[in-house]
């Protein structure tokens, strides 16, 4: 059986007032889990709970109650400092508008968190160029984040994601800034990367894209109020059952 990368258990969130009222509910009670390999796709309206459910995944964010595992770690009981490593360790980061630095170039911007953890310069210019390779983008190494195209900006962010080979690939509306030709290969990376066996947790609003994963959770007020397994549809054929849910569940 695949290894348990992550468990979540019972997740609240409560955010209040100064006064300590409770100003807002976002989660209610999540529970899931994914194991090594898993391509997890979150969905649901604004303020469902999905962007938080990631956030307090991530670790920039804290659970009012309720237990995250991470590769058999439970990060809510760590320290800032433990946090900030475990997260530069173990979590990898797909951001809808990138978060590149701008005055460094491709190459480095892969390099950085190996640069953080001290690694050797031979072991960075391997791991870069590997996966320079694998996202289609060694011609661009030396180039900086504004010399290059939307969809190469965000292969690059893939790649600075992967190159601590990180426990979880952590994707927050990864397509949102993308076009259709460049949203679609992205997705297509993910699910190389998956195949590989990397494990990933996307929140997406995009069917199309939610039809790359093999599990489709749909948030509502806070809860989980639906789950959609793949299995051995096509990525047509799931893509068409998602859109025939969300038709249902809008009617």
């Amino acid at each position: 059986m695949s290894e348990k990368m992550l468990e979540l258990k019972d997740l609240h969130k409560t955010y209040q007032t100064k006064r300590g009222e409770v100003q807002y509910e976002a989660l209610k009670g999540i529970s899931f889990d994914a194991y090594e390999g898993d391509f997890i796709a979150i969905m649901g309206e604004s303020g469902s709970g999905k962007t938080t459910t990631l956030n307090i995944i991530a670790s920039l964010d804290t659970a009012t109650m309720g237990n995250v595992v991470i590769g058999g770690t439970d990060i809510s009981k760590m320290g800032n400092k433990e946090i900030c490593r475990f997260r530069r360790e173990k979590l990898g980061f797909v951001f809808q508008d990138f978060n590149l630095l701008n005055y460094f170039t491709v190459k480095d911007n892969i390099a950085f968190p190996m640069v953080l953890l001290n690694k050797s310069k031979k072991e960075i210019d391997e791991r870069v160029n590997e996966l320079s390779e694998k996202t289609g983008i060694t011609k661009l190494l030396n180039k900086y984040p504004y010399e290059i195209s939307g969809g190469e900006k965000q292969r690059t962010a893939v790649a600075r994601a992967l190159v601590c080979r990180p426990t979880l690939l952590l994707a927050d509306e990864p397509t949102g800034a993308l076009d259709s030709k460049n949203s679609d290969q992205l997705m297509d990376l993910f699910k190389t990367f998956n195949n590989l066996g990397q494990t990933i947790i996307m929140v997406t609003h995009s069917v199309k894209s939610a039809s790359k994963a093999k599990k489709v959770l749909f948030l509502k007020d806070g809860v989980i109020g639906a789950t959609l397994e793949k299995e051995t549809a096509t990525d047509e054929e799931f893509e068409n059952e998602i859109a025939n849910f969300l038709y249902s569940v809008r009617k």
